[in-house]
């Protein structure tokens, strides 16, 4: 399938997945409806190194990959559910009991300390975290890891639903007087302005 480029126009890599799945223009678009969007999304998301994501894709069979994508869906759906569930106000350590998805993901990751090169500005060695990559399941951890950074680092009350007819975007709202309505200004934003303009003129005639 031909997709467009992903969208990440959430300013979060954790609400940014829930949008993997959208109508920018006037069809619906499944960036992880198979193994190779799955794949394609996690490059464009910067979540995995593009040497270990050809690496993996090499490795695994197709009906792999696809199977992985299945549980990708499964847990966006899942946690669509939660965000929407507890949007428009700060979270509060109750929501902790919801999270075991979330957590049982976060359990299967292996991740581990690994003395590097030091950057050129400084420091002749550094210590970097790494993560082994077994096989396409693990496909999953940065997804999760982008996820859990969300629900602890995000204030709840600043995420809202794009105002957009039929958007189902959903954003953090950064701005200053947290006064964001659209999930672009491009797209449902323009589209917006575009309705508000006809009714204008009709009201005038």
């Amino acid at each position: 399938m031909d997709r467009p480029p992903a969208m990440f126009i959430a300013d979060s890599l954790g609400l940014d997945f829930l949008n993997s799945v959208a109508t920018p223009v006037d069809m619906p678009v499944d960036w992880l409806d198979d193994g190779d969007g799955l794949i394609d999304w996690l490059a464009q998301a910067k979540l995995m190194p593009a040497e270990e994501l050809d690496a993996l894709k090499a490795r695994a069979k197709p009906d792999e990959l696809d199977r992985v994508a299945d549980q990708a869906r499964a847990l966006r759906e899942w946690f669509r559910g939660f965000v929407r569930k507890h949007a428009g106000r700060p979270l509060t350590a109750d929501a902790l009991r919801e999270l075991g998805p979330l957590n049982s993901l976060l359990e299967r990751d292996e991740r581990f300390s690994w003395i590097e090169p030091g950057p050129d500005d400084g420091g002749v060695l550094a210590l970097r975290t790494k993560r082994r990559w077994r096989s396409p399941d693990s496909l999953l951890l940065p997804i999760g890891e982008a996820m859990a950074k969300f629900v602890c680092d995000e204030d709840f009350s600043d995420v809202k639903a794009c105002e957009g007819h039929n958007c189902t975007m959903l954003f953090a709202d950064h701005t200053r007087r947290r006064a964001r309505r659209w999930c672009t200004m491009a797209v449902c934003g323009n589209r917006a302005k575009q309705a508000a303009h006809r009714i204008r003129l009709r009201t005038r005639q």
